[in-house]
């Protein structure tokens, strides 16, 4: 019972900043838009398409990620992609990203339920990184537009910044929460 309540007050809590953020961004807007009263069109038809966009993606996300839940289980992402995974788990982030074409905005609800599901976080840097900058039809074309070469030696280059950048912020994560813990401490031993 104490775990939902404080679940519920998380939840109210990240509303609460979200619609605080949201308001910030409206009154910037607006003094953007006073300021630049010209570019009024351009914003609103932008605006106007990605909305459009969101609510036509935003369905498919949801039908895919309750199909994600309930399909696979905990154990195999924690298998694959947890701890246990090594480094096969990085590769197999950016597999994952490699494969599917769409905006990145999808991948982030994906991401989100494969760290409740055991993911480490290495694994999901280069599964965003690759959905980000590592996709098969865009090397297919960078192949045939830029050379072999030239494909190559970015892909190299990008999977092992990708690696390194998990790596380096799982670890960066890690040494985070080991501090927030010794300071969780020491404020228990002062009460």
């Amino acid at each position: 019972m104490k775990n939902h309540i404080k679940e519920k007050n998380r939840q109210k809590k990240i509303i609460k900043k979200d619609a605080i953020i949201f308001v910030i961004f409206m009154i910037f807007t607006i003094i953007l838009l006073s300021i630049f009263p010209d570019k009024k069109k351009a914003v609103t038809d932008i605006s106007w398409k990605f909305f459009i966009e969101m609510i036509l993606i935003l369905p498919a996300i949801m039908i895919l990620m309750g199909l994600f839940s309930v399909f696979i289980h905990r154990e195999t992402v924690v298998k694959y992609l947890g701890k246990a995974g090594g480094i096969k788990a990085i590769f197999l982030g950016i597999l994952m990203g490699a494969l599917p074409t769409g905006p990145l905005y999808v991948a982030f609800p994906i991401a989100s339920a494969l760290i409740k599901k055991g993911a480490k976080i290495s694994s999901i840097i280069a599964f965003l990184s690759a959905w980000a900058c590592i996709k098969i039809p865009q090397e297919m074309v960078e192949l045939q537009f830029l050379g072999a070469k030239f494909m190559i030696t970015r892909l190299v280059l990008t999977i092992g910044f990708v690696i390194i950048m998990g790596v380096s912020i799982e670890k960066l994560i890690e040494w985070s929460d080991k501090n927030k813990q010794k300071q969780g401490g020491k404020e228990d031993e002062n009460i």
